[in-house]
């Protein structure tokens, strides 16, 4: 396996850290393999690449998702810049259902999240000009395209803003909270959740250790 990935405390998402390889001329690594990929995550085919331009720092785009039949997955990375990466867990019947990781993805530490369908996703840029590229599991459908609103004060996202204005779109702000999101597209919202922060677990690949928040 020419990665090392590492798992959280919330079942699904999973840190790949590709393997680098230095020399006089730079860098070299292979940032996805399909069969790696595969070993880890299970039975998924990525279809569809995006990619964001986000200008200003503090720029938070999300939490986004997208509803059945044309839920996804997301492998998400950063090319140039720096992001604060979140993913809320969006699961009605998962034992932690409403919380959420968050991790900083930068085109310096090469990390790349994978987030499977089952979450909201959103991300906050930590340096301007940052580029954002991921590979989905499902084809963009406006028709199925959904969305929670960022500030949701029961998800308790610190974003890390230190008083400083959100740079957020029209379309970002109208999303709804968590728990007035319809039983049509989550199912019902089991009562008494803790919506808590979960931390990353130890690493499970080789001499790789926990990676930071």
């Amino acid at each position: 396996m020419t990665v090392e990935f590492d798992e959280f405390d919330i079942e699904g998402p999973v840190l790949f850290i590709p393997t680098r390889h230095r020399d006089k001329r730079g860098v070299f690594a292979e940032t996805f393999r399909h069969d790696d990929f595969r070993e880890v995550v299970g039975d998924i085919d990525l279809v569809q690449e995006n990619q964001s331009i986000s200008v200003p720092i503090n720029t938070i785009r999300g939490l986004h998702f997208q509803t059945s039949p044309y839920a996804q997955g997301k492998l998400v990375r950063v090319t140039k810049g720096a992001i604060l990466d979140v993913a809320v867990d969006i699961r009605p019947r998962s034992p932690t259902f409403g919380q959420h990781i968050k991790i900083e993805l930068s085109a310096e530490n090469w990390y790349q999240l994978w987030i499977p369908d089952g979450f909201a996703h959103g991300f906050k840029t930590l340096q301007p000009d940052t580029h954002v590229m991921y590979k989905a599991s499902n084809y963009y459908s406006p028709e199925h395209d959904r969305g929670i609103a960022w500030n949701d004060p029961d998800l308790g996202i610190d974003w890390q803003l230190y008083g400083q204005q959100a740079v957020i779109s029209d379309k970002d702000r109208k999303h709804p909270r968590l728990a007035d999101v319809g039983p049509e597209t989550l199912g019902q919202i089991p009562p008494g959740h803790d919506f808590t922060t979960v931390s990353l677990s130890r690493a499970k690949g080789a001499g790789f250790g926990a990676a930071p928040q």
